[in-house]
């Protein structure tokens, strides 16, 4: 029998004994995890890290870039949250407080935070082709270290564009994900699935209205337009954990990990659409993914199975999500400045672009292998030792 982590850290068969094929996890309490949506986290992290290596390489050009929409992975990311947060804690109020919940959400999200941050400042230190673009005082340095540390934004560094994470761009999406988590501990819990469908709706208007002004949702990371980011949590996480609470209602379609993982990354693949009549018919679409086709998907992941010879794999991609999500943008800047600075031919672009797939995806692996799970598990049981 080998054993994994669950969601919270909690150990859980991967096997049962005197079987080959891998069978669905449980959690700590007993429930099964939906192991589609889990792959399906892992398909959504993997388009977000090929866009980035892939935009890096082309220098951003527009008519160069393939996966167009992969930062709507994020807009998936929050819808997933607020359906797993309704799963996995809102039978559990009647024994748990606010300060456990928000204990168990560090344990769970925190670990690769610091990870992150820290392998962000190692890259900004000893990046060997940043040239002169990064001679900041170590002071400046430390106090956006400490800064990212709490997940707090901090001053844009040179040569990290104005994001308010400098050190670890992602980082903006997962204050947002605690955000919505502290949300749903003091409000969201408490309201009706009538109440929650009709914040969502409000929500879904007022994002469409910006995806139409803007032309894209692709915003949220920078000073410039972190007002984004609190609007594009919203309609994702409330419907999220409103689809939850319809999901004996809700029709039962199955599609599995496969078909649903190649309408996700069709949709992301979908050229920018050009404005037409004074209309920005790409922020439409994008919204029009979020708000319709996300929540389809969702609704077909978790009635699923993950198809014949498809569990380990979705298993395997749910795991490295999110260490992949939060640790492949050190690992990239080293990257944008090696195409910025060094003047590579074509052909060393795609060898070494390709080569840096497996790369982060490797670092991603020992993240979790080696920090986050053996560091939640410690902290799992100081924390049920308390009890």
């Amino acid at each position: 029998m080998v054993n994994t982590l669950d969601s919270e850290g909690a150990t859980v068969s991967s096997f049962d004994m005197g079987r080959s094929e891998p069978v669905p996890d449980r959690t700590e309490t007993g429930k099964e995890h939906f192991e589609v949506l889990d792959g399906l986290r892992g398909t959504a992290a993997i388009l977000v890290v090929l866009f980035h290596i892939q935009g890096i390489t082309v220098t951003w050009v527009g008519e160069k870039v393939i996966l167009h929409h992969a930062p709507l992975a994020v807009d998936f990311f929050f819808a997933l949250s607020g359906f797993v947060m309704g799963y996995a804690y809102d039978d559990r109020w009647k024994k748990m407080s606010v300060g456990q919940f928000l204990t168990l959400r560090l344990i769970r999200l925190h670990p690769l935070v610091i990870l992150g941050v820290t392998m962000g400042l190692v890259s900004y230190l000893f990046d060997p082709f940043k040239g002169s673009l990064q001679n900041v005082p170590l002071e400046t340095l430390l106090g956006v270290f400490v800064l990212g540390l709490l997940l707090l934004p901090a001053g844009p560094l040179p040569n990290r564009w104005t994001d308010t994470h400098p050190f670890n761009g992602p980082c903006w999406s997962l204050l947002q994900e605690y955000i919505g988590n502290i949300a749903y501990a003091l409000v969201l819990r408490h309201l009706s699935a009538r109440v929650l469908g009709g914040i969502a709706i409000v929500a879904g208007i007022v994002l469409t209205a910006c995806a139409l002004s803007i032309g894209t949702l692709d915003q949220g990371s920078s000073f410039e337009t972190l007002w984004m980011a609190q609007i594009r949590l919203y309609f994702p996480f409330v419907t999220g954990l409103w689809l939850y609470r319809l999901r004996d209602r809700l029709p039962r379609f199955r599609l599995g990990w496969l078909p649903l993982s190649v309408i996700m990354t069709a949709a992301m693949l979908v050229p920018i659409i050009p404005e037409s009549d004074g209309v920005k018919w790409n922020g439409f679409y994008e919204a029009l993914c979020v708000i319709l086709l996300f929540p389809a998907i969702i609704i077909a992941g978790q009635h699923s199975n993950a198809g014949r010879g498809m569990l380990g794999l979705c298993k395997a991609s749910g795991r490295i999500s999110y260490p992949l999500y939060i640790t492949h943008f050190p690992i990239l800047y080293v990257w944008m400045n090696y195409v910025a600075n060094c003047h590579p031919t074509s052909r060393q672009l795609l060898a070494y672009g390709l080569a840096t797939i497996p790369v982060t995806l490797l670092v991603a692996w020992a993240g979790l292998v080696f920090w986050d799970e053996p560091i939640r598990s410690r902290l799992r049981s100081a924390m049920r030792a308390r009890r």
